[in-house]
């Protein structure tokens, strides 16, 4: 199983950036996904999750989707600012609730880094 997150980089305060996440080696449908970000001296912590079905919930500034005909899953952060400087991991995990807790999830990416500048 490979996740592959995309789409960090260095971004201006108040911009956008859509990141991406491209699964192979699991049926894809079959999982839900979620994620997370670590900033620097912070422990890591949940974004937003999104069911195998594509249930999920907004939360302000973050939109989740995803493309079950593309394995992927997509995270859109609108109006960033200094504090979302860290790296962001998309993770799955089997059928089932959409957890918060990054232990209960099968599989990581290795992470892409997003930072802000002010």
């Amino acid at each position: 199983v490979q996740l592959v997150e995309s789409g960090g980089g260095l971004v201006q305060a108040g911009g956008s950036l859509r990141l991406s996440c491209a699964a192979s080696g699991l049926t894809f449908g079959d999982y839900n996904m979620g994620w997370f970000r670590q900033a620097p001296g912070k422990e890591r912590e949940f974004v937003l999750g999104i069911s195998w079905s594509g249930r999920t919930t907004y939360y302000g500034r973050f939109t989740i989707s995803r493309d079950n005909a593309k394995n992927a899953v997509y995270l859109q952060v609108n109006s960033l600012k200094s504090e979302d400087t860290a790296v962001y991991y998309c993770a799955a995990v089997l059928r089932g609730k959409v957890p918060t807790a990054g232990e209960e999830y099968d599989y990581w990416g290795q992470g892409t880094q997003v930072t802000v500048s002010s």
